[in-house]
């Protein structure tokens, strides 16, 4: 079973099919919230599994590779800006995990979220706070969401340079802040958010 120190809310059964979820991008200004759903095997041998904020890039990306490659079976899904100004980031964060879940190509018995919060599945979730620390399915899940919103937000700044989306990812650093309020919003800002809606009033 795909866990290590967490002490877990619900019995499983050893050979229980076991998804981890997990997001990335709830706090940023710009771009979608991102999940991934993993589901690794037993004896995976994957070292060094852990929240993915306290990896360094290059070995974020290093332990990316290797789940890809060993994994059971893992999604990833995105929900846009707009959604989350539409619907609020709590919201849009549990609606990318709910798909991330479906779109597993091995359907979980039992899904492990990270947080307080249990997005809708077809099984059982069960919602762990700190998981991503403490439970290796979910520390995956972590490390998949946050590779590819980082992903897609080195895109967006290919097609859109002012911002520096690459730099920052859309979150709020002083660079970003400073460009927004020198620029105004684009089109991939989070209008709900308040420092948006401050630089967009300023404008």
């Amino acid at each position: 079973m795909p866990t290590r120190r967490a002490e877990l809310p619900v019995d499983l059964p050893d050979a229980a099919r076991i998804a981890g979820v997990d997001e990335a991008g709830r706090g940023a200004l710009a771009g979608p919230v991102a999940a991934a759903a993993v589901m690794l095997p037993a004896g995976h041998g994957i070292a060094g599994l852990a929240d993915s904020t306290r990896l360094r890039p290059a070995r974020r990306a290093q332990l990316a590779g290797l789940i890809r490659a060993r994994a059971r079976a893992y999604a990833v899904a995105f929900v846009p800006a707009e959604e989350i100004d539409r619907i609020n980031i709590l919201r849009a964060s549990l609606q990318a995990m709910s798909e991330a879940v479906a779109r597993l190509s091995v359907a979980p018995d039992y899904v492990l979220a990270d947080g307080r919060d249990r997005p809708q599945a077809a099984c059982p979730v069960a919602a762990i706070v700190g998981g991503d620390a403490t439970v290796d399915a979910i520390c995956a899940a972590s490390i998949l969401a946050k590779e590819a919103r980082d992903a897609w937000m080195r895109a967006l700044d290919r097609s859109d340079a002012r911002y520096s989306f690459a730099a920052h990812k859309g979150y709020p650093s002083a660079a970003h802040r400073a460009a927004l309020l020198r620029l105004g919003p684009g089109p991939q800002h989070r209008r709900s958010y308040a420092p948006v809606r401050a630089a967009e009033a300023g404008r």
